[in-house]
């Protein structure tokens, strides 16, 4: 709920129109609605600048639908996570104004025209291009709450001349998210070379002794540059949103 419609609900009680217990209720279903298997935190944008993102794995077709539609009703800008193609088409068919991005595996859902950034620039940059996939997912969120995104990608330390050629892109960065598998070395490297904030992405890209993602985890936690931080395997949203709030500070929607 916009701040506009909370004073037309306070409007409506000041001059008897509606009930204090009406816009209780009101009020009460805008923080969160609670669908049984769910609790849509509509609130989640007045608190923290952005809003709840539907993540996909471990939900069905028909409960990612619900959830989407209450939150079209609500007015949210919507984004879900990690989601089949079959999902979009599905929702496509009853929504408008939906894109899917077959890389990053993300439905996305603005309401209101997005101006590009005045927060600041983030580059995305990869190991190599099997790693892609996720950083689209942190790309793609990023331009969905209206940032503006450098991508740099398949600069790995196998040939690291290919990540010196792209410097000056590096230097001129606010933030950097670097997404590797294998070893995970790159976001070192791109660590000390930048004065700007590394955030790190280890994928689950690699041979067997890289359980994972697990070996490219322990190396970028266990890095030598100073000011590179961790987010989980394969979690280009969390990287997404910790560059986002680094450059958005203190800004929170306030319609």
């Amino acid at each position: 709920m916009h701040s506009k419609q909370l004073r037309e609900i306070l409007k409506k009680i000041e001059k008897g129109r509606l009930s204090a217990e009406e816009g209780w209720k009101l009020l009460r279903d805008s923080t969160f609605e609670d669908i049984h298997f769910a609790k849509i935190d509509h609130h989640r944008k007045k608190r923290t600048g952005v809003p709840e993102v539907i993540f996909a794995p471990g939900k069905t077709e028909k409960q990612i639908t619900e959830i989407f539609g209450r939150m079209h009703k609500a007015g949210s800008d919507i984004l879900i996570s990690k989601v089949d193609k079959s999902v979009y088409n599905k929702l496509k068919r009853n929504y408008k104004g939906l894109t899917y991005n077959e890389s990053a595996r993300m439905i996305v859902k603005i309401g209101r025209k997005k101006s590009k950034v005045s927060i600041g620039k983030i580059a995305v940059v990869t190991g190599g291009t099997s790693d892609m996939n996720v950083a689209e997912e942190a790309a793609v969120t990023i331009e969905a709450f209206g940032g503006s995104v450098d991508r740099i990608y398949d600069v790995g330390v196998a040939g690291i001349h290919r990540l010196l050629a792209f410097k000056d892109r590096l230097i001129s960065a606010d933030v950097i998210i670097v997404v590797a598998g294998m070893e995970g070395a790159l976001a070192s490297v791109v660590g000390g070379l930048v004065s700007a904030p590394v955030i790190a992405v280890p994928t689950s890209v690699g041979y067997g002794a890289s359980f994972g993602g697990i070996a490219a985890l322990l190396t970028m936690l266990n890095s030598c540059a100073p000011g590179v931080t961790v987010v989980n395997i394969d979690n280009g949203f969390g990287a997404a949103m910790a560059a986002y709030k680094m450059l958005n500070i203190k800004k929170v929607d306030s319609r």
